[in-house]
């Protein structure tokens, strides 16, 4: 579950940080009133998260990283794919008047593009975000209509809860190594 170099762990909980803040913002679109403040906390330690990695990102910058050029412009290639299909796939989805379908959308095209990152970073950690940000996504339309709530707010929940988790286990392991 570890990475090789301080720094991918502290960049890791960065960006896992600052995306489960913005799925935890996302499921604030119409939640149930009793999520709230779950949601607003998540919000909070997820930046608290993401403000911790950036800062120890920062002071490992010089180590080691896994990015070379080929690594970084392979990353950059996975990432731009992900946007691409991401934002087709909401475009077709507000033409078919089915926005409510938005979020799972693109958690699954998270979830399913962080295996190649995954592989690329050597990182497996991020394996098992991937698989479970997956899961949510295909699981948050069913249980939402199950329970009578938005999608968004489940799904915006279980990624921001699983991204958070992944956040933070990163920012541990780059703190132990430190």
């Amino acid at each position: 579950m570890i990475t090789e170099h301080v720094r991918d762990a502290a960049v890791t909980a960065f960006v896992f940080g600052f995306f489960a803040s913005s799925w935890f913002g996302w499921a604030q679109e119409a939640p149930p009133k009793r999520w709230r403040s779950v949601l607003i906390a998540g919000s909070v330690l997820s930046l608290l998260t993401a403000a911790a990695g950036a800062l120890l990102g920062w002071r490992h910058w010089s180590d080691g990283t896994v990015f070379d050029d080929d690594t970084g412009r392979t990353f950059g290639i996975v990432v731009g794919i992900e946007f691409g299909v991401a934002a087709l796939g909401v475009g077709l989805l507000a033409l078919l008047r089915r926005r409510e379908l938005s979020a799972p959308w693109v958690a699954l095209v998270v979830g399913l593009h962080l295996f190649p990152v995954a592989a690329l970073l050597d990182y497996p950690l991020i394996h098992v975000v991937a698989a479970l940000v997956t899961v949510v996504a295909v699981a948050a339309v069913p249980v939402a209509r199950a329970r009578a709530m938005t999608v968004s707010a489940v799904v915006g929940l279980g990624t921001g809860v699983v991204l958070l988790v992944g956040g933070l286990s990163s920012l541990l392991i780059a703190l132990l190594a430190y």
